[in-house]
């Protein structure tokens, strides 16, 4: 048997880490962001694509489909319901295989569906049939099942489909944490239950200076669930001081809360919609424009540019290398003693089996009293592990245990 080629390089990292630099950023676009909705939408068509290739012929057949647009609507807002006056569009694009041995596979039925649900789901007062409009121009290609299958058998991993490389971390700082946990809360089912006007369009910016925090919140409130400014500012209130108990839980730091400082109620503004999303009122929306693979955006770390949203599970190493760096930074941060930092790049090289990458660069920023030397078989070992068994990435894309964005 051919010794698999992995090109593990484990480093120190030699730089201030992350907690103790002066100033430190940190963003999230909530679900409701017009990012984040083309970022959801173009992974909900990959999975569901994905599945019912799977129903159908027993494998997953090449599809891209990370080209979605958001173009804003337009709408008029105000306390006790307003109304959207020009629908969103949203425009599915990408290539899938359509025809299977000269049989028509239903792309755009499927797309469609799992744009509406991933919609019904993620912005809770949209309308579906007033205030948006999907349209799927998804580019066709065909395939010979014969030719997929001989091809899966020489191949059992799959090569690479372009040459790229995904980054990875870990792990959080204090910052990120509070940033990304903010969102999720304000998010949550149970928040909203309690919340009901507070929308899905929930953008949450961290600033650490030194070891200060200022987080700052922009939520769009439902003008359904508002009657009167002073039950929108109840509902502010309501925001604060959730995100307060977030921050309670993660830092002793001391941490200045901000929400909706837009607002100007000697002129009457205020931060509300009637969907819940600022998509509704001209804001548009691109996949790649917003989270990483973390759920964060964050300056201060090494990035990778692509976007994984949308991406075949398959082949794409857009999607694959961005979480395996972010999964093989979590085991080695979680289970190897002495690390501070761990920052993972992969990068592939077209053709090449994705388990044998043209480098795994591993750098490490170890704890005061402990050498690389001792870091480096464990950090190894943990990378080598992962590449060997890359392929159950795909899987866990496929039973949603791991998000993009």
């Amino acid at each position: 048997m051919v010794e698999k080629v992995r090109n593990i390089v484990v480093e120190e990292l030699v730089r201030t880490p992350v907690e103790m630099q002066k100033v430190e950023l940190v963003e999230r676009k909530g679900i409701g962001h017009p990012d984040s909705i083309a970022d959801g939408i173009a992974e909900a068509v990959s999975r569901a694509l994905s599945r019912e290739y799977i129903k159908r012929y027993g494998i997953i057949l090449h599809h891209n489909t990370d080209q979605v647009e958001v173009v804003g609507g337009e709408a008029y807002p105000r306390f006790g319901g307003g109304e959207v006056v020009k629908p969103i569009y949203i425009l599915l694009s990408g290539r899938a295989v359509e025809i299977v041995d000269r049989e028509l596979f239903p792309v755009h039925e499927v797309a469609l569906k799992a744009a509406r649900d991933y919609l019904r789901k993620a912005v809770r007062h949209l309308d579906l049939e007033n205030h948006v409009v999907i349209d799927s121009r998804i580019g066709q290609g065909s395939v010979d099942l014969v030719g997929v299958f001989n091809k899966a058998r020489e191949n059992p991993i799959p090569l690479a489909n372009d040459t790229s490389f995904g980054v990875g971390y870990a792990p959080l700082s204090e910052t990120e944490r509070i940033t990304l946990e903010i969102e999720k809360l304000l998010n949550s089912d149970d928040f909203k239950r309690k919340h009901p006007a507070v929308g899905e369009d929930i953008k949450v910016m961290g600033l650490r200076k030194g070891d200060e925090i200022d987080v700052t919140i922009a939520a769009a409130i439902v003008d359904s669930e508002v009657t009167t400014p002073e039950e929108y500012m109840a509902v502010k209130e309501a925001i604060y001081d959730a995100a307060r108990g977030v921050i309670e839980e993660h830092t002793e730091r001391k941490v200045n809360v901000y929400v909706n400082t837009a607002d100007d109620p000697k002129k009457g503004i205020y931060y509300i919609t009637v969907t819940g999303t600022s998509a509704e009122a001209g804001d548009d929306g691109s996949v790649g424009r917003g989270n990483r693979v973390n759920g964060l955006i964050t300056p201060n770390r090494h990035m990778s540019m692509e976007a994984a949203a949308g991406k075949n599970p398959v082949s794409h190493v857009g999607k694959i290398y961005n979480l395996l760096s972010m999964l093989i930074a979590n085991d080695i941060a979680e289970e190897v003693e002495g690390v501070t930092e761990v920052y993972v790049r992969i990068l592939s090289q077209i053709g090449r089996p994705i388990d044998e990458p043209l480098v795994a660069s591993i750098q490490i920023i170890p704890e005061k009293g402990y050498s690389i030397d001792n870091l480096q078989k464990p950090a190894y070992e943990i990378a080598d592990a992962w590449l060997a068994d890359i392929t159950k990435i795909q899987k866990m894309i496929l039973e949603d245990r791991l998000n993009v964005f």
